[in-house]
């Protein structure tokens, strides 16, 4: 297949071969439930995921929640709060059932909150797929809420958020995604914090709940040694047993504007002080969305600049100077925003040397370009990780539920390696010079003296100024 595939809202059926002879089939039932599956020849497994377009971008504040009018959307931290209790228990399993269910077949089982999605998944045998549609559609459907649970519940997430901030270069991302995209709701922390999860409610969760988790709102994707109408089979005996009515009609729920938003920087600079060996740096600009046409550009550029040992960043920093161990670029796209951004751990005292290093080179592609060598070397990396990454049922699960999910459009792997093909030098330097154009935002975690910093942002800002 050498043309992406579109998944139209209104289209009931859909069928289709992928890479590896793998077959592709999709439902869209009466009831907008969308179910989606890849028969993956040779497989031995399967991975299902149960799929729910509201992430923590879609919440807010809980005064303004609670005097919603419609909707009931969730206050901040109750998309994640909400993924944690789904796993205490139904009407007819308790928590301990559930973990059972999956420990007693030796499948793994979890879940995701994300900032435009919530997923909750399963690994099995093929022949204990039943009972993990099973188990995961009474708890999508059914789960109680129990205010005790619940009050636990809040407990481990308090300690979740606690390890994460014992984390340097957690808080150096959550910082990051502040400064860059400052009032953009992908700005926030996914988890919420110990303020909001402290302040949720139940009522205030079980509202979130009631309105988001519905049939029309409901993907359902699966990947591996599976029959479609089997699976379709068994999803609507379970939805129906949970009191799900397929027989409405509903159309599924719009998907989200893929139109690029205006973002305005919330920092420029910011110093979490931290008693810490290392400082954890990072510097970001605004991205591009998920579905820019220029996201291919944008991965080949990253792998050259700080996707591997072979990297520009890797290079330079590590390899040469050795004044880092861990060091590399990232990118991240959403529907109507991204955040591309620059990392390094190092000593304090070189904080400010790897900061003005980490610009340099960046600019340095942006102005001069890439040699056709790293764009071979760069378009091979890419190439040979998706190709080994498709030998996982769990790759071809999440893709076919972000798809649906996402932009409604299928990119299997020859599509996506037309598109890698194309990428050109000049396409890399231009995308570049765009985004280091943009403001530009760095955040410590550790010791660092501020006023040294301050003239590595003036010399990220004064390059846009310079380029224009």
């Amino acid at each position: 297949m050498t043309s992406p595939v579109l998944f139209p809202l209104d289209v009931g059926e859909l069928s289709f071969e992928a890479s590896g002879n793998a077959l592709v089939r999709r439902t869209v039932l009466p009831s907008g439930v969308r179910v989606l599956t890849e028969r993956v020849p040779g497989s031995r497994s399967v991975t299902v995921g149960f799929w729910v377009a509201v992430g923590s971008r879609d919440e807010v504040a809980a005064e303004a929640a609670h005097g919603s009018s419609g909707g009931h959307p969730a206050s901040l931290g109750s998309t994640h709060f909400l993924e944690h209790l789904l796993f205490k228990g139904t009407p007819t399993r308790t928590a301990f059932d559930i973990a059972s269910a999956f420990d007693a077949v030796g499948g793994e089982q979890n879940a995701v909150t994300a900032k435009e999605y919530t997923c909750y998944y399963a690994k099995v045998r093929d022949a204990d797929t039943e009972m993990a549609i099973e188990v995961m559609s009474d708890m999508l459907t059914s789960s109680v809420l129990d205010p005790q649970e619940f009050e636990t519940e809040r407990g481990v997430i308090l300690e979740e958020l606690a390890m994460a901030e014992d984390d340097p270069t957690d808080v150096a991302q959550e910082r990051l995604f502040e400064a860059v995209l400052g009032e953009h709701p992908l700005g926030r922390p996914i988890g919420g914090d110990a303020d909001t999860i402290r302040a949720a409610s139940r009522d205030g969760v079980m509202a979130h709940y009631q309105a988001n988790y519905r049939p029309n709102d409901l993907v359902v994707s699966a990947a591996g040694n599976i029959d479609h109408d089997q699976l379709v089979q068994w999803l609507t005996r379970n939805l129906e047993a949970a009191g799900w009515d397929l027989g409405v009609t509903a159309h599924p729920v719009a998907r989200r504007n893929m139109s690029a938003a205006a973002v305005m920087r919330g920092s420029e600079l910011v110093v979490v002080e931290r008693p810490t060996e290392q400082a954890n740096l990072m510097i970001g600009w605004p991205g591009i969305t998920s579905t820019d046409d220029r996201r291919v550009a944008l991965a080949t550029m990253n792998a050259i600049l700080g996707g591997g040992m072979s990297s520009r960043l890797f290079q330079e920093i590590r390899e040469k100077r050795g004044l880092a161990y861990s060091v590399y670029s990232f990118s991240s796209g959403y529907s109507d925003a991204g955040v591309f951004g620059l990392y390094a751990g190092c000593s304090p005292r070189n904080v400010a040397e790897v900061a003005s290093l980490l610009v340099d080179e960046f600019h340095r592609l942006a102005t001069d370009g890439v040699t056709a060598d790293e764009l071979r070397r760069a378009k091979g990396q890419l190439a040979g990780s998706a190709a080994l990454a498709l030998e996982d049922t769990d790759t071809r699960m999440s893709r076919l539920g972000r798809a649906e999910i996402g932009s409604g459009e299928f990119i299997d792997y020859e599509a996506s390696m037309g598109m890698l093909n194309a990428v050109t030098t000049e396409q890399i330097t231009s995308l570049a010079a765009d985004i280091a154009a943009r403001d530009v935002s760095l955040v410590v975690v550790g010791k660092a003296t501020e006023s040294a910093l301050s003239t590595i942002v003036e010399k990220g800002n004064a390059w846009g100024t310079h380029s224009s």
